[in-house]
C-alpha cells in the first residue's frame, strides 16, 4: 500500500512539473491568433502630435502614420483601430495589451528597444530647436541659461539628456509640457525661449502657423529613425508588419502617402 501511494504521489508531481515547465505563460504568447480573431489591431497614438496622428478641426483622426497604418493593417487582411494614449505611458500601455503597436512618430532609441521591438525604419528625422524670428539665440551654446521646453517622455528630451545639455538651460532642466501644442503656444507667448522637436512635426506647426515667426537653427540634437513600436511576443505582427511596409515602398503605396502629407516622398 505504502508503495502504491508514493508511485501515485510521485506520478501527480512529475505530471505537475511537466505541465508547469511546459505550459507557455501570458507573457511568452503570441496574439496573432488573438488579431485575427478579433479582426482589428488597436493602434495607440498621441492626438496631438502633427502631422503624424492628429484629430482634424472636425474631431477625425488624421496624419501621415494615420494613412500608413490603416493601409500596413489593411494588407494584413485586418482593420486599424485608433486609441489616443498618454504618451508618457506608451510602452506599459503597449505591455498591458490595451493598444498593439505604439505608431506615431515613434522614435527607435536604444533604451526603447529593451522594452518593445522595432519595424524596420520608415522615416528620417533630428531633433531641432526652434526659436521666436528675431531671438538672439542662434547657436545651441545659446541655450545656456535660457528656458528651454520639450514634451514630456518625447525623444527630444532623451537627446537633450543623453547631451547632458539640461544642465545649462535655466533651472537645470528643460520645461515639460504634456503636448507641443503646449509647448508652441508658450514661446510664442515668450513665456519659453526656444523649443526642441522632432523636424517633422516643427515644420509642420511652423507653416500652419507662419513661418516668419520662427527660426530653425542649423545646429541640432540628432538624428534618428522612426519606427513602431511592437510587443516583444508579438514576432507573427512584427514579421507581417515588415512585409507590408516594404511591399508598400516597392509599389509605391508608401510614397503616395508621403506626398499628400509633405509635398514629396521621404520615406526610407
Amino acid at each position: 500500500m505504502k508503495k502504491t501511494i508514493i508511485a501515485i504521489l510521485l506520478t501527480a508531481l512529475v505530471a505537475t512539473l511537466f505541465f508547469g515547465c511546459s505550459s507557455p505563460s501570458d507573457d511568452t504568447d503570441d496574439s496573432w491568433g488573438e488579431l485575427e480573431e478579433r479582426g482589428t489591431i488597436i493602434v495607440g497614438f498621441d492626438d496631438t502630435f502633427v502631422p503624424m496622428g492628429f484629430k482634424d478641426g472636425s474631431g477625425t483622426i488624421v496624419g501621415f502614420d494615420v494613412d500608413l497604418a490603416k493601409e500596413a493593417i489593411g494588407r494584413m487582411g485586418l482593420e486599424a483601430e485608433f486609441q489616443p494614449i498618454d504618451w508618457n505611458l506608451k510602452e506599459t500601455e503597449l505591455n498591458s495589451k490595451n493598444i498593439d503597436l505604439i505608431w506615431n512618430g515613434y522614435t527607435i532609441t536604444d533604451a526603447r528597444k529593451e522594452k518593445v521591438n522595432f519595424t524596420s525604419p520608415y522615416l528620417d528625422n533630428r531633433q531641432v530647436i526652434v526659436v521666436l524670428s528675431g531671438s538672439d539665440i542662434a547657436t545651441k551654446a545659446g541655450l545656456e541659461g535660457r528656458i528651454v521646453a520639450a514634451q514630456n517622455a518625447s525623444s527630444a528630451l532623451a537627446a537633450i539628456t543623453e547631451e547632458g545639455a539640461g544642465a545649462t538651460f535655466d533651472g537645470g532642466e528643460p520645461i515639460l509640457f504634456d503636448t507641443y501644442n503646449d509647448a508652441f503656444m508658450d514661446l510664442e507667448a515668450g513665456r519659453v525661449d526656444a523649443v526642441v522637436a522632432d523636424e517633422i512635426l516643427a515644420r509642420y506647426y511652423i507653416a500652419e502657423r507662419g513661418e516668419e515667426k520662427y527660426t530653425v537653427l542649423s545646429e541640432d540634437f540628432g538624428d534618428e529613425e522612426y519606427g513602431v513600436g511592437v510587443r516583444k511576443t508579438d514576432e507573427t505582427l512584427l514579421t507581417k508588419l515588415n512585409e507590408a511596409l516594404d511591399a508598400m515602398k516597392e509599389d509605391g503605396a508608401a510614397a503616395t502617402i508621403s506626398e499628400k502629407w509633405f509635398g514629396e516622398n521621404i520615406v526610407k
